[in-house]
């Protein structure tokens, strides 16, 4: 029955995968880019400062640092440590390049689609929520897209997702410390539920703490790695460059490859134009649409060519990626191990606990709004609640491949979907852009209402922009 079911998926995903989502990927972040004049490099400054100005916020609302914490606990996880082996295991080191190149456009896509989730927002009990499933109804009159979107986004990030951290976690505590891989998913599932039962405003707060000392670490032992491998960083620079175009052929790293994993691995990993980062960056309170657009399209660049490249240059300078039979967190801790010694191993699993843990919060908030948005009803809540606990425990002992698999088929559906729906309404995102820009060069700090933007007529529901005391600034 399982056999059945991964050569059903390993179907699907090949037709996806290998021609349909890398093109609608790359033309548009592309479009996307050229349409905002190349944001990702003009603006960089600017994403850095809205985000430093962004840290404060009431008690009583999600401040857009504490947004950027939550979509970043989603994005800075096991792909981050895992992920980034298995495209180098399976695509060899040339899957580094074509990673760097779908953060860069991506991030364009990041932007568009965390501004019109900015743009196209609710107001609830708990504050602002929003996301894909809400633009798609308010901004194209689509009610049954976004009832799509919101059941896949719940599959997927809510159940699927969090079974692949799961599984991540238990394999690396086994190989580090033997554990009964049961055991450790029904510890993580109880801690878990103490967290998800407390609300937004607790899932945000254990976000930004985690995220910010977790990627600090990560950062910080890949830097010493590299410190100590210094002479030789331009080779494997090299080799990634090559091998990206098939011209050195390691571990199968031939051009179709190193590109499918590269994508497949890189998507994974920071997210861009997926429509989960959207739902995360609707809960900010902020004065205009476009400084979250700025902060999230800032967490693709720093999630991939920042945390992602640290992972891939621990395996690449350790030479462990040719050794066969190593793939996923066993390549990781492998790599480590090299540069460190054993007692990495342990150090590693213990961090990927933390990384997995704090992005099965963001996860679960993703699906949260996404419930909310299909049917705000409590008995619906509970039995989501109840089913990622049990995602939780059946990751912790299934096999890593059909987990993983299953997390490329409902993330490729997602993609195709979002891609679909803010490309149809760029032109919002687009006309914020241009607002912000005057506002900036007027000298202001920029405000949106909804008479910001004219091209937001009758058939555009925006309900929270109607007044400056309604986009107040967080600063």
């Amino acid at each position: 029955m399982q056999q059945s079911l991964q050569n059903v998926i390993d179907l699907i995903n090949n037709i996806m995968w290998s021609n349909l989502l890398i093109v609608m990927l790359v033309l548009c972040g592309l479009y996307f880019t050229y349409r905002t004049k190349f944001l990702q490099f003009r603006l960089l400054k600017e994403m850095f400062r809205v985000l430093k100005e962004s840290k404060d916020g009431s008690r009583d609302s999600i401040s857009p640092f504490q947004a950027f914490c939550i979509s970043m606990a989603a994005r800075v996880e096991t792909g981050n440590i895992t992920g980034i082996a298995i495209a180098i295991a399976l695509g060899g080191p040339g899957a580094v390049f074509w990673m760097w190149v779908i953060a860069i456009i991506g991030s364009a896509s990041s932007f568009i689609e965390s501004t019109l989730a900015q743009v196209y927002k609710i107001k609830d009990k708990d504050g602002f929520r929003g996301g894909p499933a809400y633009y798609m109804e308010r901004g194209l009159n689509k009610r049954w897209m976004g009832a799509l979107f919101a059941i896949l986004i719940t599959l997927s990030f809510g159940l699927v997702f969090n079974a692949v951290q799961s599984n991540t976690i238990t394999i690396a505590f086994e190989n580090a410390f033997g554990t009964d891989r049961l055991v450790v998913g029904l510890v993580m599932a109880a801690a878990f539920a103490v967290i998800i039962f407390g609300g937004i405003k607790r899932i945000a707060k254990m976000s930004e703490y985690i995220v910010v000392v977790l990627a600090v670490l990560y950062i910080g032992i890949a830097f010493f790695v590299v410190l100590v491998n210094i002479g030789q960083v331009p080779a494997v620079l090299t080799l990634i460059v090559k091998s990206a175009f098939g011209v050195e052929q390691v571990v199968g790293g031939s051009l179709g490859a190193a590109l499918m994993q590269g994508v497949k691995r890189g998507l994974f990993s920071n997210e861009a134009g997926m429509g989960s980062a959207p739902n995360a960056a609707a809960t900010a309170t902020t004065s205009h649409p476009v400084k979250q657009g700025l902060i999230q399209a800032l967490g693709v660049l720093l999630d991939t060519l920042v945390i992602c490249t640290s992972t891939a240059m621990i395996i690449l300078l350790s030479g462990k990626y040719t050794q066969s039979g190593l793939g996923g967190i066993e390549l990781t801790q492998a790599a480590l191990s090299v540069h460190l010694g054993s007692w990495a191993s342990g150090f590693l699993a213990l961090m990927v606990f933390l990384f997995a843990f704090s992005t099965l919060i963001g996860n679960y908030y993703y699906g949260e709004t996404n419930i909310a948005f299909l049917r705000s009803n409590k008995i619906w809540l509970m039995i989501y609640r109840v089913s990622v606990l049990a995602m939780i425990i059946f990751g912790s002992i299934a096999k890593v491949q059909l987990v993983w698999d299953l997390a490329d088929l409902f993330m490729g559906f997602m993609v195709i979907v979002n891609l679909i729906a803010i490309t149809m309404l760029s032109k919002v995102a687009f006309a914020a852009l241009k607002d912000y820009m005057q506002q900036k060069k007027e000298g202001k700090d920029p405000v949106f209402t909804r008479e910001s933007l004219p091209i937001l007529d009758s058939s555009h529901i925006v309900e929270c922009w109607d007044s400056p005391s309604i986009a107040s600034k967080v600063e």
